[in-house]
């Protein structure tokens, strides 16, 4: 844990501290921040605050004492509930305004973990409760010189691994065994295992109607089997299987055949175009020394595909925070389904990934990059950035 850089955001932040609160393992945030083993069986709530001046003080059940042993600061114990609140006052001291893992109208859903009837708690000592969301975003997504690099050497895996994906289904379409989407799925995971990569779920492989489709997964049971004249989308996400990894996550577009009709040409480019002025947005204001906040990288992506004609199209966030997560806990690139008005910082990075999908035409594209914003400002992209469509029967 950094307790003095905490601290000093805490008072840069003007708030009193920051108030820590869990129940069964429930907030990771929590656990990464704190350090605090996952795995560990804790069955009883504790609280944890670090003031912005002065000692922690840590909260915790009478049979769990030694939940948060390994942190700094003093310890209070309580056992019935009266015991419980008392001692939350206790240690909140004179604090008026505390940051928790809230957010005001669960507008950043990411950090809205402590519930309500905490919150109203907190409340009812007279503390103001404010969203940790920022707190966050500095203490989650900020990649040290070690992340950073891993994010790297996953990008050029994951790379390899898209490159191989549309040679081999060249490779078995002019053999004459068309592989279906959920077979270069199953080929693509296996690559990565082999070459040390974890992963939760996907990759998405995703041809035709299936590419409208933002969030399909192929299975047995719903795959298509590819064709030539087919428009292939991959999306694919993984880290490198040791501690403290980062993603890395990008989606390329691959037309079955050796020419590429100019619609979707046309369509893509759009997409294209949408990508470069977010990225092209956002090296700008950080090259000005200018703050850069997730909403206003959203809005200058979405124009370009609204002005184009398929704003009705773009049906999700322009993008998302990447770290130890692949939807981490920092800044997203949206002001859509939620208005990210946190800053983008200096050592984070994410996705920009503008998508067009038309379901009635039974098509749909989507472009993504990785880009991360080193400690002096400077925004850099790992790999490879897809210009147009492969021609996948010319490989």
């Amino acid at each position: 844990m950094e307790l003095q850089k905490i601290q000093a955001s805490l008072q840069e932040m003007n708030l009193d501290g920051w108030l820590f609160y869990d129940f069964h393992n429930r907030d990771a945030i929590a656990a990464r921040i704190l350090n605090i083993n996952k795995n560990k069986f804790a069955s009883r709530r504790w609280f944890y605050f670090i003031p912005a001046v002065g000692t922690p003080v840590k909260l915790v059940h009478r049979i769990e004492t030694a939940q948060l042993d390994h942190l700094p600061g003093d310890k209070l114990i309580y056992l019935p509930w009266q015991e419980q609140h008392a001692n939350i006052q206790k240690m909140l001291g004179s604090a008026k305004k505390v940051a928790m893992q809230y957010s005001p109208n669960n507008n950043i859903p990411y950090v809205s973990i402590v519930d309500g009837g905490t919150v109203e708690l907190i409340r009812s000592f007279g503390v103001e409760v404010i969203s940790s969301a920022d707190l966050v975003s500095q203490f989650e997504s900020y990649l040290t010189e070690e992340d950073r690099l891993s994010h790297f050497e996953a990008g050029d895996i994951m790379q390899m691994v898209k490159n191989e994906a549309f040679a081999e289904i060249a490779r078995r379409i002019k053999s004459g065994n068309n592989p279906t989407e959920y077979e270069i799925q199953k080929y693509m995971q296996n690559m990565m295992r082999t070459n040390g990569m974890t992963f939760m779920d996907g990759p998405i492989v995703a041809v035709n109607e299936h590419a409208a489709d933002p969030h399909f997964e192929p299975t047995a049971e719903n795959t298509f089997i590819m064709k030539e004249g087919d428009l292939v989308l991959i999306d694919l996400w993984a880290k490198l299987d040791r501690e403290r990894s980062c993603y890395y996550d990008i989606t390329w577009m691959g037309y079955i055949g050796t020419e590429v009709p100019e619609k979707i040409t046309n369509i893509l480019q759009i997409a294209f175009n949408a990508r470069d002025a977010a990225y092209n947005y956002v090296s700008d204001k950080f090259a000005a020394g200018e703050d850069v906040r997730g909403c206003d990288v959203d809005d200058v992506c979405r124009k370009v595909i609204v002005d184009a004609g398929y704003g009705h199209a773009f049906t999700h966030r322009t993008g998302h925070n990447i770290a130890e997560e692949v939807h981490g806990n920092g800044t997203h690139i949206d002001n859509l389904e939620t208005m990210d008005e946190r800053f983008i910082i200096k050592g984070s990075c994410f996705s920009i990934e503008p998508g067009i999908y038309l379901k009635d035409e039974k098509i749909g594209f989507r472009t993504e990059i990785d880009v991360f914003i080193d400690d002096n400002g400077k925004a850099h992209v790992a790999g490879d950035v897809q210009r147009e469509i492969i021609k996948i029967m010319n490989l």
